[in-house]
């Protein structure tokens, strides 16, 4: 088969690994299996995925809380990653940090972050440090539409462009922030815009197909690693469930939801792929070997150990009183 037809089948495979650890996820949560809050990536896929493939291997990720389907994308095991929602020691961040709070330092995708538009300064931060060092890495960054009127953003953003750093912000605009539409929080419906008022360059396009994602996000990437700066991009897309587990959005009504799935990024590459001539037993094949994963993935997360206090006291700094007083109530 043609090179192309099988990255196209690579994009599925990946694809639908982040789909089906997310509808797995949803079923474990219910289950009471994962606690604390699950923010899931269904209907978003094809942005992970495509902006990944345009990224070289030394490049950084910096994710918002909704992490799971940038992490798998790139490079973290479904083990690791549904060990860390179960809080098992063999978990991506030991266990300690659960859905929000992904980190792969092995790929350098550094975190999910529950502070929204928090780690954009971040993104900066590591921008700067290659820039300063001279090392030939990129840093990417998401956040949702409601990061754009946040205080941080700003700053990212105006340094960012002052200093041209070598820095692509990704907004993933899934038309809602938490339960709020856009129309009610923004002057601005073209969300790109805000990159002329940074000296950078701006892009906004529809992110449902990942070859569109992987096409536009390269071009941004090229320019900031030439030294032309940063991006601002604004990619439109929707997730098919609520904010978080939670939520059960009835901000939107059924109708808008159904359309919105008309754009599936499962759907979309599944017939892009038929209609390059991939057979589908080849199909079929991939999708079983995506539901082994899976189960294995699971299996793993409830045979692992659960996460350990040694290691959570090791990762914090505790005033000896603070411990004195712990050991007296014992």
């Amino acid at each position: 088969m043609a090179s192309g037809l099988e990255s196209l089948l690579a994009h599925f495979r990946q694809m639908l690994v982040i789909r089906r650890f997310e509808e797995e996820c949803a079923r474990a949560y219910a289950q009471g299996k994962i606690g604390g809050f699950l923010h899931l990536y269904i209907g978003q896929e094809a942005i992970a995925v495509g902006t990944v493939a345009a990224l070289e291997p030394q490049d950084c990720l910096f994710q918002t809380y909704r992490d799971h389907g940038i992490a798998l994308a790139r490079g973290m095991s479904a083990k690791a990653g549904m060990a860390e929602l179960f809080g098992k020691d063999t978990g991506c961040s030991r266990g300690l940090g659960g859905s929000m709070h992904f980190f792969d330092v092995e790929h350098n995708f550094y975190g999910g972050w529950g502070i929204v538009g928090g780690h954009l300064a971040l993104a900066a931060g590591a921008a700067f440090k290659a820039k300063y060092r001279g090392e030939d890495a990129v840093t990417v960054c998401f956040f949702g539409e409601g990061a754009t009127n946040i205080g941080g953003f700003h700053e990212a953003m105006s340094l960012s462009g002052l200093w041209k750093l070598p820095v692509v912000f990704i907004c993933e605009n899934n038309r809602y922030a938490m339960g709020t539409p856009l129309a009610r929080t923004s002057p601005l419906e073209d969300l790109s815009i805000k990159a002329a008022g940074y000296g950078m360059a701006g892009d906004r396009f529809e992110g449902s197909d990942v070859s569109v994602v992987r096409e536009r996000v390269a071009r941004a990437v090229e320019r900031a690693r030439a030294g032309e700066g940063p991006t601002f991009i604004e990619i439109e897309t929707y997730r098919f469930r609520g904010h978080s587990m939670s939520d059960p959005a009835k901000y939107r009504s059924r109708a808008e939801l159904e359309e919105q799935k008309k754009r599936d990024p499962l759907l979309v590459i599944r017939s892009q792929l038929l209609e390059a001539a991939a057979p589908e037993a080849r199909l079929d094949a991939i999708e079983d070997e995506v539901e082994r994963e899976i189960d294995e993935a699971l299996r793993f997360a409830e045979e692992s150990a659960p996460a350990r206090e040694d290691v959570m006291m090791a990762c914090v700094e505790v005033p000896s009183h603070a411990l004195a007083a712990a050991g007296e109530s014992r």
